[in-house]
């Protein structure tokens, strides 16, 4: 028996969600992974968010996952940049680095 399409959407999402919750695990050092297993999730994981799921679905699960959307930012960032990253963080990461660098520059 083959699935419907809502019940294909739904296997297409949830697997995204796995991959993802992975990803999460590794990266926040609660599962230890070699690079090789690193690399094999985040390639299914790219593979699968690429392909067609709905588009509010894959954005809880990017708002959920911070591995997810780092590397979904990645795979767009061609045509987006990093649109998913927050703003906020952004610049004040940068008035710390040019902080930083200045006080190391008066030494």
């Amino acid at each position: 028996m083959t699935p419907t399409g809502t019940d294909f959407t739904q296997e297409r999402i949830a697997a995204v969600i796995r991959l993802a919750a992975l990803l999460d695990r590794f990266e926040s050092g609660r599962l230890p992974l070699n690079a090789d297993q690193f690399r094999a999730i985040a390639q299914q994981l790219g593979a699968a968010m690429k392909r067609d799921i709905d588009p509010t679905a894959l954005a809880a699960v990017l708002d959920t996952h911070p591995a997810a959307a780092a590397l979904y930012e990645n795979q767009h960032y061609d045509r987006a940049g990093l649109a998913r990253s927050p703003i906020d963080q952004s610049v004040a990461a940068e008035r710390l680095a040019a902080q930083v660098i200045a006080r190391a520059a008066r030494r």
